[in-house]
């Protein structure tokens, strides 16, 4: 059967105007961060969207491009109708490609890739953290001499996306599990593949790396920290042995979760020398909020030490790089922290230092100012302020709090919020 070829999307090469595809995806992913989306643009995006590869984008992609682009449709963007491009299937013989097969795939609608985005572990964590009962699939398993490509690159990157996603809106409870299973098979990628390029084994590295980290901190938010820290060393591991420069990224964000895993489980030296590790680790990137939350994470392991005046340093670093503003240079899995989570950091510290009407306040900015894109976030800062208030003497408006957070765990499970409610209800018993 015939295929046509792609045809290129001239509007929206007119809608990039003098940009060029790096600085036009950095805009993209700068309209995403503002209303609460994750895309991970990049200039190969955009060019395989301009060559007309890309007839429709995903929903995440359509919401972005309608937010840069106000009174324009998917059509004035040189787009396909959705339902024009769903679904469409070709047969092909056994055994060949059809001629033009690079040009017409599609990230999303394809045929192709949409096996691959079901067989990523997405679905079957969708299906289990909204109580949907299904089969746990995994990302393809390398067969023999497999030769590892972008399908099986993509599908470890979405996998990443997706945990990260359902983790936002339903916490980790119910997803530790089901995720095991496509972190097990990346790993298997890296052992029995063979890359065609090394951009691609590079790829394949980092998206393995942050999958290992995704599923720890699912293994540290529900409770499980022995796993949740192999799971980050494995992950510091992948940085270290893939060698290249660009894994910088992956050495500070598993350095980041170290420090955090160390300080809830009472190892405060070691929260210590994680989080500063991370710091020398993020130096060469550019990304000031990087460095803003590293530095948070070293000031409540001093909270923790006792140590005050470190404490206070090192929220002063952290509250100057925050201020340096986003950057092209933010890693994709940071879309969580803005001024909410820097406030609800704060008021972790004056809490652990005893500063209970510090923290209040700043819990409560973090609430107020916390995105409900974020549900998962939003109910823990809710929790926090709830335990806060508690602590400050003011038992009435922490049990109203409390109850706020009870009523909006509907599809939520998180150790964590349960165990600053029952802190709280500790508190409050003692009270009264």
């Amino acid at each position: 059967m015939a295929v046509s070829r792609a045809v290129p999307n001239l509007a929206f090469r007119r809608l990039r105007g003098q940009q060029s595809p790096a600085e036009f995806a950095a805009a993209v992913r700068r309209a995403a961060r503002e209303i609460g989306e994750q895309v991970a643009c990049d200039a190969r995006y955009i060019g395989r969207v301009e060559a007309g590869e890309i007839r429709c984008p995903n929903y995440a992609y359509e919401r972005v491009f309608l937010h840069m682009f106000p009174g324009l449709g998917l059509s004035d963007l040189g787009f396909s109708a959705r339902e024009t491009v769903r679904g469409r299937r070709r047969t092909v013989p056994a055994g060949t490609s059809p001629p033009g097969a690079s040009t017409t795939r599609n990230d999303e609608e394809s045929d192709v890739l949409r096996r691959a985005f079901m067989t990523s572990g997405s679905a079957a964590l969708a299906a289990a953290s909204l109580g949907v009962g299904g089969p746990a699939v995994a990302i393809p398993s390398p067969r023999g001499t497999h030769r590892i490509g972008e399908t099986e690159v993509r599908a470890v990157e979405d996998a990443v996306r997706r945990i990260r996603l359902l983790d936002d809106r339903h916490g980790a409870d119910g997803l530790y599990k089901v995720a095991a299973q496509p972190l097990r098979t990346a790993y298997a990628l890296l052992d029995a593949g063979t890359a065609a390029r090394r951009s691609t084994e590079d790829r394949l590295h980092a998206g393995a790396g942050e999958l290992s980290l995704s599923v720890g901190w699912l293994a540290h938010d529900s409770g499980r920290h022995e796993d949740a820290r192999s799971h980050y060393a494995e992950a510091l591991a992948t940085a270290r042995v893939a060698g290249t420069s660009g894994n910088a990224a992956l050495e500070a964000h598993a350095f980041c979760n170290t420090s955090f895993l160390a300080r809830d489980t009472g190892r405060y030296r070691e929260a210590v020398r994680a989080a500063q590790a991370g710091l020398r680790a993020a130096r060469s990137l550019d990304s000031a909020r990087l460095l803003s939350l590293l530095s948070l994470r070293e000031a409540c392991a001093w909270a923790a030490l006792g140590d005050r005046s470190a404490c206070e340093r090192a929220l002063g670093r952290a509250h100057a790089f925050f201020e340096r503003g986003p950057a092209d240079g933010d890693p994709e899995w940071m879309s969580f922290f803005g001024e909410p989570e820097r406030e609800a950091q704060e008021a972790q510290c004056r809490a652990v230092l005893g500063d209970w009407g510090r923290a209040v306040r700043h819990s409560h900015r973090a609430t107020v100012l916390q995105n409900p894109h974020f549900a998962r976030n939003l109910a823990l800062y809710r929790a926090q302020l709830a335990r806060d208030l508690a602590h400050a003497g003011r038992p009435d408006e922490a049990a109203e709090e409390a109850r706020r957070v009870v009523d909006s765990l509907d599809g939520i499970a998180s150790a964590r919020i349960r165990e600053l409610l029952a802190e709280t209800g500790r508190v409050l018993a003692a009270v009264r």
